[in-house]
């Protein structure tokens, strides 16, 4: 009977580490706006040094575009005049957002890396 009891205690312990264990194993999903915006923010930040509320702004309008993009672009007709009008509108909204949060030397820097 103790032997039965130390069984069913050590099956109960080994059951709840193991939903402990796979809720830590959880990652990003690479293709998350939230990922995609973080990612570029960062490199961003490294290569026109940005301050901590240009980072904030430069975050969230990523954030944005990446959201109208997957929603209204990625995966669809390039050709389609619909898609290339939200492309145009989904760039010029990121663009003036740019413009109104980069410093005028970052922003040219930052308008010769979309060049490229």
């Amino acid at each position: 009977m103790k032997n039965l009891f130390t069984i069913i205690a050590f099956a109960f312990v080994m059951l709840l580490g193991m939903n402990t264990a796979s809720a830590q194993s959880l990652t990003e999903d690479a293709k998350r706006p939230e990922v995609i915006a973080k990612t570029k923010t960062a490199e961003l930040s490294a290569a026109l040094n940005l301050n901590d509320d240009q980072q904030r702004t430069v975050f969230r309008a990523m954030v944005a575009n990446e959201v109208n993009y997957s929603k209204h672009v990625t995966g669809k007709d390039l050709n389609n005049p619909e898609v290339i009008a939200n492309k145009k509108k989904f760039d010029d909204a990121l663009q003036s957002s740019m413009k109104t949060t980069l410093t005028e030397e970052q922003y040219k820097t930052w308008l010769a890396s979309q060049k490229q």
